[in-house]
């Protein structure tokens, strides 16, 4: 056994060396407030606590505690676990008392700090889940160092609770100390414990307590619940499961949050304690609403929020009345008096209003299922008893909730918060499921602002102990195995005004003058305006420049700089700012106010222009080295504003945005008014109108100028007076990039413009397209003239481009190019440099191309001509184009100059063939293909018939397919397209089907072009879509080639179908397979074979166009399996073949061989011929082979080899070879085993012979050998025994399944039910029967009767009466079962008192077994409540009966029946073959064949032929009850008519009618053996007619059964003897006379003749296997815990364990008696022997030996002693030796459910009971019952009476008085009244 002494829970402190390492590795994120995180052992950690006193921090979690330091060092680390435990046994574990312990993992519950008082140091406080949730003291400074630990705790000791997932909330308290004298000043320190339900371990601590911590004075013990501490007395556990989630300590009271189900729905609540208030009458509560739904607490904090102390709660949406949150969360706050007032209100109502409101409405009311109630004490009771007293009423609840609005809400669900106070404003913090930090800005009670979250360890969610270091400065954060240090804010992060506004952090500011983001009380001048900017003011803005003047200036000179600063914080006297122009040194700034004036730096200092013509620097107005804010200045430098446009520099530069100016004569750009040399242009801002710049504004000569001619070019200038230098004028042409200077001579115009000519030149560069733009301009010296913008040559070459002389022609007119004929060859020139003469007209087309070659007569469609010379425009071929002699219309959107002709084919009429002419002007041009006039022709459809959803693909059959051009073909069908899908040919055409908004024959039109063509009397059919109705099996193995079985409708319209699985990954896609239609209703499709290492996506069928996803057929989808097994049949020795034994079945071996497969669908074939498959379950699979071995297929071998096919599947499973020399053949498995156990019976019982005739005689060698010649005999005969049996099993298992289901269970109704079984056995019970009384009494006796029902139900009179009549001589046991029945039905109506009154007589007789023996208690029903408690298990478990029980117990009747009928039956004996009870099995071979009379069953008018199949060896009577069996197969039994009331008519022929009986003159008669008569007696054929016919009156006959109103039937006695004579059927009883001794060797011959009865025993094992599931269904039924058990069981088993806790019964295995002789022993076991207790049906001899077994095997699976069998055992143990520990553990299982399932189920029963009384007691007659019971009362009614007049309490309530008046109601009996 472990001790739990301090060694075993000793902390294993860690070397500092090895923490140093530890630290190093550890994966801190170390820049300076950046988030610090050290990962811990013990995942999920679940409670930190800070001493920031000493700076430790401690996390507890799963078996591991640490101490760490602030900075998350860790310091020291203890294991706690994991220890041997169970939540079911007390400490100290001791193993053999306690087999459920394991080792199990400790979660801390609680984590606490106890501070020091005077001299005695603090202690950590760590609460675990283990032992019961018992708590331990820890060094604060040196965890691994204990104060205090108990190894042995007392139950007072358990705190915590002892499941993981159940929370546990404390608080330490100090008060007075007001009982004990002594101790440390008086103080008293204490711990308020607040721990939710657990259904484990002791059940009774309630859920808040009060636990000592100092001082701990012998006895008293640390940590444990004493009387006078005070605890939440608490009227059911189970009931009132409070979840807590905080406990805090405010003022002068302790306050609990928690939540409860509350009606049906979960709700938050807090609750409060005076800390003095030892006996908990302060104790109130209220519900806390966050509304929008939030109704379960997840975490809290009391903080302060104004200046106020507020509760903040993070509340989840349950899930729909569970206790199970969601994500959907939100945060509320409640303030701390708002919560005081109402829970004073509530106090205030309960103490002084009774709980009632002011308009009457319910404010108050006692919790927790006390007896208290709400008073109306004096007004002043509040003020005068705050914390309550002994006289007012306690726990109180508020009906009236506390509401609050979310101030925050979470689409995440939120664990934890806690609050900070930063300048005033409250801030939260929020810990979530995902890891995440939120924080949350708190603006008021309803309103708050989400600012940030922060990711701390994604998909962690953050423990509910979330806290603030001193500094307030960071968060700690634990999560799942993490704990975080993560900073409140990262202000510092920000280096900008901008960036740090922008994070509308409520902690952030930015301190102007300081130049950084900061907190406000770290900025030095946060109180002066405009010093610190709040990031969360949302009118927040940086200290900004407003304007700067000037905007702008030359970088050329120095300038006074202004800017204006709005917001510009106030200096110091002494403190200046400067200005800072981009990186140049700073200059002092003259402050006025909000303008500040600055120097411009001197041009020499500015940095170099970038590219371009200006550049801006920043202006940064600087306080010392920090910026207060910048503007911008743009510097520009006029001289780069000319340069960068060279064509027209004295534009650019008066037009530029700056401020410049153009001096002509020195070409220069200047930010100066004056130029050097004189003249100067302003800029167009100074001078306004048109421009004065010298520029060339036009172009005189043409524009247009030929290549390869010299041609002038004239320039028109203006305002080009302002040059008085002589310098010449030069024109300037840039042709691709090389520039020509051409001389110019001037002229000046009278309007002061200026002509210029420039000298001719030829440009003789060849062009690579028509035309080129050139740009020109003017040059004066060295100087050029600007050029209007626009201004260009354009040169052109007639040569390029123009390839015929079509085209060359077709140039416009004004470039003058023609077509020259000069040499070397002809071309496109300019006209004046031809040297020839011209061409007039073209040469004559040409044609190259034409398509396509052929059209249809009809014409219609475009022919394309290709070719040169075919016209220089559309017009010149209007009317010029021929196509086989008939015009063809040109299209001008498809021509193109000189090459393309686009024309419109015409009718021709005929077909005809010729050339395509095309005339142009007066020459023609003519094709040298021929084109072909065609009239297409369509002869055929293929197929002509489709769905018309569409996708059949259609081949058109014809001739001269193939005209016009393949895009000029369509096909229709109707007016619905037909796409073409391939290449068409001359004689077919394949399309494929659209879709059609109807049914119905539609023609089928293909058009050529325009030119339409159909098939002459063909018409396609669009018919109804095809409809898959069902398609089975819905699973397959991955080789697939599982044919399924699909039917539907119209499933021959489809041309293909398919069936397709959609795999992932996509690469695959899909696999297919084709299908194959049988009929319009059916088709067979292979499954497609799948690789395994895809995921199939959906199976579905593509019928054309109609695709069906297989999950639409019946809302099933279907599902791949991976391939079935199939192990080698000889897996010893895969080389050597398998021998097989001719005669047997070969068995193999595989896994999963029925998960996708069925025995139909599986083929073997051995070589050549078929093994035929005979069985298939999950593991093995039966071939039943040939006779003679089969030839071998495989030419390698001689051998055959088997070789097994599943769909595409092939497996070859080895050689196999026939034994030609072998007796015996193989026998499979389970045969084996039983054939070893007769075998070895048999050679034991040789063995026995031998040594006997050893003893006997001389001869021994000779007997010894005789005798092995026998065994030999013997065993041949057991091996084909036992083959057979096993044959028949294995068939039998298949017909079982299919033939059991049957109409519905026929369960009897209430009533009968009810009187079976109180009153088992009675002819006639008293519930049928009606108070027989003379009509002049019945009136007063019914009254007396009523006096008497009055009577018993007073508790003490019942209770008297009862104890009175046990105490009498005469009272029999019988009696006592009779008279509990008559009060079960005379109460029925109040089944709660019943309960109540049952109960106490059961504590009474639980007290007088504990004296004698525990262990016998209910073991028989030898009391009246005994069988009261067997009325009530039967009464309150019939629902469940009916809705769950009954089912599988017809089933595995209906089984035993067919299984038992199958066989012969004795009729005389009862003895079957077909049992499971040794002693009622029939061990002669009888020879009996089965037979199917065909009987006539009259239905209304018509008389129809039923089959029923019956064995030849039957007696008529059996015959007649299995057709019954038959014919009345859905009726319950008491509805059919009996077997005696009719005669069986054998009918052959036209008049042949016999009528059968069981005995009548042609019985055989032996000696004095009569023989019942059979179907072979008479030989009555296979397939005879007969008819059950009503039995005449005078017809006699023997009825040799009896039928009881309870549905039993017996067999025939064999004392119904008539004339000496002694009936039999199959074998004659046994009990004959002595035999005498000189026949006795011949007996022994006749003995040894017969097959050894043990052989026959298999029989026992064959029916056990067939009926196996159903008795297993039957078991798992009753005692599965699936489904909650019924609640009486529970309430009962309830009960019987607080008795046995009550009487200090510790030892399980007494209450594993009590349950199991209250509940299976008592019930179930009568209803397993009596199905006909809860079924309409008949239950004959042979069923009930089948059943009396398996009742026993309920019985035994429900004792606690040990199952061990032997040889000795009877044979119904040996049958279920290997089944009974499994059922129990069923048992076991099933009690410890219940057990640990939530008790506390008395309002649950108590509801049922009424449901009950009020359902079932009209069923109950209950005057008979009352009747009845009378007559005990008067034949004991003296003793009776002196009994009630001992009672003192009797004698009050006059109780012999009562029954005195109520004898004389009842019989007129004259009493001393």
């Amino acid at each position: 056994a472990l001790k739990l002494g301090g060694a075993a829970m000793l902390a294993s402190s860690i070397p500092p060396s090895l923490l140093l390492f530890l630290h190093i590795l550890s994966p801190f994120s170390q820049p300076v407030d950046a988030s610090k995180h050290v990962e811990l052992k013990g995942a999920p950690l679940s409670h930190l606590l800070l001493d920031p006193g000493a700076g430790h921090i401690y996390v507890g979690g799963v078996n591991n505690l640490y101490q760490l330091t602030t900075g998350l060092e860790v310091l020291l680390h203890v294991k706690t676990g994991p220890y041997r435990d169970s939540p079911e046994c007390l400490p100290p574990i001791v193993l053999q008392e306690c087999p459920s312990a394991k080792d199990t993992d400790n979660y801390n519950k609680l984590l606490l700090m106890e501070t020091g008082q005077g001299v005695e140091p603090g202690s950590l406080i760590v609460c675990g889940s283990l032992f019961q949730g018992i708590c331990e003291k820890r060094n604060l400074s040196n965890i691994s160092q204990l104060i205090y630990q108990t190894s042995n705790p007392v139950d007072t000791q358990y705190v915590a609770a002892n499941a993981p997932g159940v929370s546990t909330v404390a608080v330490v308290i100090t008060t007075k100390n007001k009982q004990e004298g002594g101790g440390d000043g008086d103080v008293l320190r204490l711990m308020l414990v607040g721990r939710s339900y657990t259904s484990k371990g002791p059940g009774d601590i309630p859920p808040i307590t009060t636990r000592r911590l100092f001082p701990v004075v012998p006895p008293r013990r640390a940590f444990s619940q004493e009387e006078e501490l005070g605890k939440l007395v608490v009227g059911s556990y189970s009931d009132y499961n409070n979840h807590f989630v905080k406990a805090v300590v405010h003022g002068n009271h302790v306050y609990f949050l928690f939540s409860r189900r509350h009606k049906k729905e979960y709700r938050t609540y807090a609750s409060r304690l005076c800390i003095s208030d030892r006996s908990f009458y302060s104790y109130v509560e209220v519900p806390l609403l966050c509304q929008g739904g939030y109704n379960l607490a997840q975490g809290a904090w009391l903080g302060n929020h104004s200046g106020e102390p507020h509760l903040f709660v993070v509340m989840a949406a349950g899930q729909a009345s569970t206790p199970v949150a969601t994500n959907r969360s939100a945060l509320c706050v409640y303030g701390m008096a708002e919560l005081d007032t109402m829970l004073r209100r509530a106090q205030e109502v309960c103490y002084t209003e009774g709980g009632q409101g002011s308009g009457g409405k319910e404010e108050a009311y006692i919790e927790y299922g006390v007896s208290s109630k709400c008073l109306k004490l004096p007004k002043v009771s509040l003020s005068e008893y705050p914390c309550g007293g002994e006289h007012t009423p306690n726990p109180i609840a508020s009906a009236v909730p506390l509401k609050a609005t979310p101030i925050v809400n979470s689409t995440i669900q939120l664990t934890a918060v806690t609050t900070a106070t930063e300048a005033g404003h409250t801030i939260a913090f929020l810990g979530d499921r995902k890891g995440q930090l939120q924080k949350v800005l708190v603006i008021s009670n309803q309103s708050g602002h989400l600012y940030g979250s922060e990711l701390v360890d994604s998909g962690s969610a953050v423990s509910a102990d979330l806290l603030l270091d001193e500094s307030q400065e960071h968060v700690y954060v634990l999560t799942n195995s993490r704990l975080s240090k993560v900073p409140v804010s990262s202000c510092e992060k920000q280096t900008d005004c901008r960036s740090c506004l922008a994070v509308r952090d409520p902690y952030c500011g930015w301190c102007v003058l300081e130049g950084r983001c900061s907190r406000k009380h770290q900025c030095q001048r946060h109180l002066q305006p405009n010093h610190w900017l709040w990031s969360f003011e949302p009118t927040s803005q940086c200290v900004t420049v407003q304007s700067l003047q000037p905007a702008n200036h030359s970088k050329e000179e120095q300038t006074q700089v202004t800017l204006s600063v709005p917001q510009l914080p106030a200096l110091a006297k002494e403190e200046s700012l400067s200005c800072i122009f981009g990186l140049l040194p700073p200059q002092p700034a003259i402050v006025m106010g909000n303008s500040i004036t600055c120097q411009s730096p001197a041009p020499e200092h500015l940095p170099p222009l970038p590219t371009g013509n200006h550049m801006i620097l920043p202006v940064s107005l600087m306080f010392g080295h920090v910026t207060v804010t910048t503007g911008n200045m743009t510097f520009y430098d006029c001289m780069a504003v000319s340069r960068l446009n060279q064509s027209s520099q004295c534009l650019a530069c008066v037009s530029s945005v700056w401020r410049c100016n153009w001096c002509p004569l020195d070409q220069l750009c200047t930010h100066n008014h004056s130029c050097p040399n004189q003249h100067i242009i302003l800029n167009h801002r100074d001078s306004p109108g048109p421009t004065s710049c010298p520029l060339v504004y036009d172009l005189q000569s043409p524009a247009l100028v030929p290549m390869g001619l010299s041609a002038t070019v004239v320039l028109r200038g203006r305002n080009l007076d302002v040059y008085t230098d002589e310098a010449p004028y030069v024109c300037v042409v840039e042709i691709e990039g090389s520039r020509t200077n051409l001389t110019a001579s001037v002229e000046k115009m009278h309007d002061n413009t200026h002509t210029f000519t420039c000298m001719q030149h030829q440009v003789r560069d060849a062009l690579s397209q028509l035309q080129y733009s050139a740009p020109v301009y003017l040059r004066r010296g060295e100087r050029r003239i600007d050029a209007s913008p626009g201004l260009r040559l354009q040169l052109y070459d007639c040569s390029a481009g123009q390839s015929d002389c079509s085209q060359c022609r077709a140039v416009p007119k004004e470039y003058g190019c023609v077509w020259c004929p000069g040499s070397p060859a002809p071309s496109c020139v300019y006209s004046r440099t031809c040297s020839s003469k011209p061409a007039d007209t073209c040469p004559p087309p040409q044609i190259t191309k034409v398509e396509p070659a052929s059209g249809p007569l009809e014409g219609g469609i475009l022919v394309t001509i290709t070719g040169s010379n075919l016209g220089m425009k559309y017009e010149d071929v209007v009317g010029g184009v021929t196509v086989a002699g008939i015009q063809c219309l040109p299209q001008s959107k498809g021509y193109k100059i000189s090459t393309r002709v686009v024309c419109e084919l015409q009718p021709s009429g005929k077909q005809k063939e010729g050339p395509i002419l095309v005339t142009v002007g007066t020459t023609r041009g003519r094709s040298t293909k021929m084109f072909t006039y065609q009239d297409p022709l369509l002869q055929d459809l293929i197929p002509n018939k489709g769905p018309v959803s569409g996708g059949t693909r259609l081949t058109i059959k014809g001739r001269q397919l193939l005209t016009g051009q393949t895009s000029d073909l369509s096909a229709f069908l109707g007016t619905q397209p037909c796409y073409i899908v391939e290449e068409v040919n001359d004689t077919q055409l394949v399309c494929q089907t659209g879709s059609s908004n109807r049914t119905g024959l539609v023609p089928v039109r293909v058009l050529f072009g325009k030119a339409e063509r159909t098939i002459p009397n063909v018409t396609f059919h669009y018919l109804e879509d095809p409809v898959i109705t069902s398609a089975i099996p819905a699973e397959s193995f991955y080789a697939g080639g599982r044919v399924i079985r699909v039917e539907g409708r119209n499933l021959d319209v489809v041309q293909q179908p398919i069936i397709s699985v959609w795999v992932e990954p996509l690469e695959v896609q899909r696999v297919s397979e084709r299908c194959s239609i049988l009929s319009s209703s059916q088709m067979t499709c292979p499954t497609p074979r799948v690789n395994p290492e895809v995921k199939v996506k959906g199976v579905w069928f593509q019928l054309d166009n109609v695709r069906v996803h297989y999950e639409s057929i019946k809302g099933k989808s279907f599902t791949y399996y991976p391939n079935p097994v199939l192990f080698p049949i000889n897996r010893e020795n895969l080389d050597v073949p398998f021998r097989f034994k001719p005669g047997g079945v070969i068995a193999v071996e595989g896994q999963d061989l029925t998960r996708a497969m069925s025995k139909e669908e599986v083929k073997a074939w051995l070589g050549d011929q078929e093994c035929d498959v005979k069985t298939l379950d999950s593991t093995h699979l039966y071939c039943d082979p040939p006779e003679v071995q089969p030839l071998s297929v495989d030419d390698s071998h001689e051998l055959p080899s088997l070789k097994v096919f599943m769909g595409n599947l092939q497996v070859d499973l080895g050689l196999v070879q026939y034994d030609s020399n072998s007796l015996l053949p193989a026998v499979p498995l389970a045969a084996q085993i039983g054939l070893g156990a007769g075998a070895a019976v048999i050679i034991l019982s040789v063995l026995v012979i031998i040594l006997m005739y050893r003893r006997k005689s001389k001869q021994a060698l000779r007997d010894y050998k005789k005798v092995l010649l026998q065994l030999e005999t013997l065993e041949i005969n057991v091996g084909d025994q036992c083959r057979k049996e096993f044959t028949d099993l294995m068939t039998e298992m298949m017909d079982l399944s299919s033939d059991v289901g049957g109409p519905g269970v026929p369960l009897l109704d209430y009533r009968i039910y009810a009187e079976r079984v109180f009153f088992p056995g009675q002819q006639t019970a008293p519930l049928s029967r009606q108070l027989d009384l003379p009509e002049s009494r019945r009136q007063t006796v019914e009254q007396g009767l009523q006096q008497l029902n009055n009577l018993l139900n007073n508790r003490l009179f019942l209770t008297r009466f009862i104890h009175t009549l046990e105490a009498q001589q005469g009272f029999s046991q019988r009696d006592r079962g009779y008279v509990a029945s008559l009060l079960t039905m005379a109460l029925h109506d109040k089944l709660e008192y019943f309960t109540e009154v049952m109960k106490s007589l059961l504590q009474d007789l639980v007290q007088q077994y504990v004296a004698k023996n525990p262990k016998l208690m209910l073991r028989r029903t030898e009391t009246v409540v005994e069988k009261m408690l067997t009325n009530w298990m039967s009464i309150c478990l019939y629902s469940f009966l009916k809705e769950v029980a009954g089912e599988p117990l017809y089933m595995l009747y209906r089984a035993i029946k067919y299984q038992v009928d199958k066989g012969p039956v004795d009729a005389v004996t009862g003895k079957a073959k077909r049992t499971l009870n040794d002693s009622h099995l029939l061990r002669e071979d009888i020879e009996y064949c089965s037979v199917t009379l065909t009987v006539l069953v009259k239905n209304g008018v018509e008389v129809q032929p039923c089959p029923v199949k019956v064995l030849d060896t039957d007696t008529i009577t059996q015959v007649k009850d299995k057709i019954l069996d038959q014919v009345y197969r859905g009726a319950p039994f008491s509805q059919r008519p009996s077997a005696d009331s009719l005669d069986l008519e054998w009918r052959s022929g036209q008049a042949g009618h016999l009528t059968l009986s069981d005995d009548d003159v042609t019985a055989v008669v032996q000696g004095r053996w009569k023989r019942l008569n059979t179907l072979q007696h008479y030989k009555v054929p296979d397939g005879a007619t007969v008819a059950l016919i009503p039995r005449s009156q005078s017809s006699g006959g023997v009825g040799v059964n009896q039928v009881f109103q309870t549905g039993e039937k017996t067999p025939m006695l064999e004392g119904e003897e008539e004339e000496g004579l002694r009936l039999w059927h199959l074998v004659k009883s046994s009990e004959d006379p002595e035999i005498p001794k000189h026949r006795k060797s011949s007996m022994r011959e006749r003995e040894r003749a017969k097959a050894i009865p043990e052989i026959y025993l298999t029989r026992l094992l064959s029916m056990k296997g067939t009926l196996q599931k159903f008795v297993d269904d039957v078991f798992v039924a009753i005692l599965s815990t699936k489904r909650p058990p019924p609640i009486a069981v529970r309430f009962f088993f309830d009960f019987l364990d607080d008795m046995a806790e009550k009487h200090g019964i510790d030892d399980p295995e007494t209450v594993h008696i009590w349950k199991t002789n209250s509940l299976p022993l008592r019930f179930w076991v009568n209803i397993l022997k009596n199905p006909q207790f809860v079924l309409d049906v008949q239950v004959t001899d042979s069923i009930d030996a089948v059943l009396s077994v398996i009742a026993q095997t309920f019985i035994d699976s429900c004792t606690t002693s040990e199952h061990k069998v032997g040889r000795d055992s009877p044979v119904n143990k040996l049958l279920y030796a290997r089944e009974i520990p499994r059922y129990k553990q069923l048992v076991e299982r099933y009690y410890s459910d219940i057990h640990s399932a939530a008790s506390g189920c008395y309002q649950e029963m108590n509801s049922t009971l009424t449901e009950l009384s009020g359902s079932f007691a009209s069923e109950m007659n209950n005057l008979v019952a009352l009747h009845e019971l009378y007559k005990y009362i008067n034949k004991y009614y003296d003793q009776i009476i002196m009994s009630l007049e001992e009672d003192s309490s009797g004698q009050k309530m006059q109780l012999a008085y009562r029954l005195q008046q109520v004898a004389a109601l009842v019989e007129n009996k004259v009493t001393d009244l």
